[in-house]
């Protein structure tokens, strides 16, 4: 049986996609390995978002180089799609550069290296087709990913998506719903749709459900505890959304919705397509919503051209947002994209003196606002257990991570019963700025 090793790099998009890939190797006979020593062949699948992930993969292709011979080695995902060919000049040991377009040719691709080709791509955009196979491995026996929607039809200025994603495919409703419902069959009590821009989600069948229609209809899947999202495009955002989850406690009361820049001169330089009033009108959508909604965001400083004046206004949305976490990024060149051609690049010194004081900023915001969850009890859906601190570990339906005991709760035996999967209602007593703690309410059944 020939044996494979993947390693998985950036988003839960690339997470879910190495699933796949997984799943389409296993249903070919291959068998999955934990070291790539192990393996005949070697899988990398890639993030190009930032420089400094494109890099970490073109380190680990140069580390498996002499550990490599009589191997197979492939470069998937938006590396390869992005660098092509290029891939074989700077890493000759490769034999397969696959973006995630051709992911459903990956065993007809392998076949042509195992008949002599010594180097096989799949690079093309042109399709129609979201990424679906047959068999889908999934490690997670609680939690799934879906796919929804693939590609993006937008065209930030400092973003390589649409390069390396193609354009916005949606599956259809009907496809989405069955594979919910095999899931929650399965066992799998909490999903997460995906997509770029998964609010961009448009029905191509007849039945022609929007993002907001299609999140109802999920909804009412029997078996499912939980529905999340992500990530959403601001301009495609819409009020529906907010009502769709303040009818159904199934659907989490978390959105992931980034703004980039808080000043609406880099967002317009930036190509975001929509302006910080616009931005905030959706913000206020959630704050007056039935529910309490967690609200987080993705922040990148030192766009080309932003001022001390620009920077200061991401500082002040911080404040009047009061967002419960952000990932925020300084500004990273990307190739083929608009704003290579801007000028007023900011040094790499400045870009980190920005980075710090937003994330010291936020940290003080997070701390605040975990505070305001002492004294409750949330309900918790257990995803492991951590034997140096002898704490149960879960997420609220906020998303926001729990670590907790009870002298009650048995630890787990190894091989035997767990309560992961599980959900328990949780005393908060403890928080900090990343997570809180807490005590079981109850014990399990």
């Amino acid at each position: 049986m020939k044996k494979f090793y993947i390693e998985t790099f950036g988003c839960q998009m690339n997470v879910h996609d190495s699933e796949k890939v997984i799943g389409t190797l296993v249903g070919r006979g291959y068998s999955q390995v934990e070291t790539p020593d192990e393996a005949d062949l070697l899988l990398y699948n890639t993030c190009s978002i930032r420089d400094k992930a494109e890099q970490k993969v073109f380190n680990r292709l140069v580390e498996i180089k002499k550990r490599s011979r009589d191997k197979v080695v492939g470069v998937l995902g938006c590396v390869a799609q992005q660098e092509g060919e290029k891939i074989f000049e700077r890493a000759p040991h490769v034999s397969l550069v696959a973006g995630s377009a051709s992911y459903n040719r990956l065993p007809e691709m392998l076949v042509q290296i195992e008949t002599g080709h010594r180097r096989v791509t799949g690079l093309s955009l042109e399709t129609e087709d979201t990424f679906e196979v047959p068999f889908t491995r999934r490690d997670n026996p609680h939690k799934a990913f879906l796919t929804i929607i693939e590609g993006c039809d937008k065209s930030c200025a400092y973003c390589v998506v649409p390069m390396t994603r193609g354009p916005e495919r949606s599956r259809t409703s009907a496809s989405v719903l069955d594979e919910a419902r095999r899931l929650a069959a399965e066992g799998y009590t909490e999903i997460t749709l995906l997509g770029q821009n998964v609010n961009s989600y448009r029905d191509p069948s007849p039945a022609g459900l929007d993002f907001a229609q299609l999140l109802r209809r999920i909804g009412q899947v029997d078996g499912l505890r939980r529905v999340r999202f992500t990530t959403s495009h601001p301009r495609d955002f819409v009020k529906d959304i907010i009502d769709a989850i303040d009818e159904n406690p199934i659907l989490c009361n978390h959105i992931h919705l980034p703004v980039q820049s808080g000043s609406t001169s880099i967002l317009s330089r930036m190509q975001r397509l929509y302006t910080r009033e616009e931005y905030l009108r959706r913000i206020n959508w959630m704050k007056n919503a039935r529910r309490d909604i967690a609200i987080t965001s993705d922040i990148i400083v030192g766009f080309p051209g932003e001022t001390d004046a620009d920077f200061e206004q991401t500082l002040r949305l911080l404040e009047e947002v009061r967002y419960d976490s952000i990932f925020s990024f300084k500004y990273s060149q990307r190739p083929n994209t608009p704003a290579l051609q801007y000028e007023d690049h900011l040094t790499e010194e400045e870009k980190s003196r920005r980075l710090t004081i937003v994330q010291e900023r936020q940290r003080q915001i997070q701390l605040e606002r975990n505070a305001n969850y002492v004294g409750a009890i949330e309900e918790v859906h257990i995803d492991g257990y951590n034997r140096a601190t002898r704490q149960w570990l879960g997420k609220t339906s906020q998303h926001k991570q729990v670590c907790f005991t009870h002298p009650m709760l048995p630890e787990p035996a190894s091989g035997g019963a767990t309560l992961e999967g599980t959900y328990l209602p949780v005393r908060i007593t403890r928080s900090g700025p990343v997570s809180l703690a807490g005590e079981a309410a109850v014990l399990p059944n």
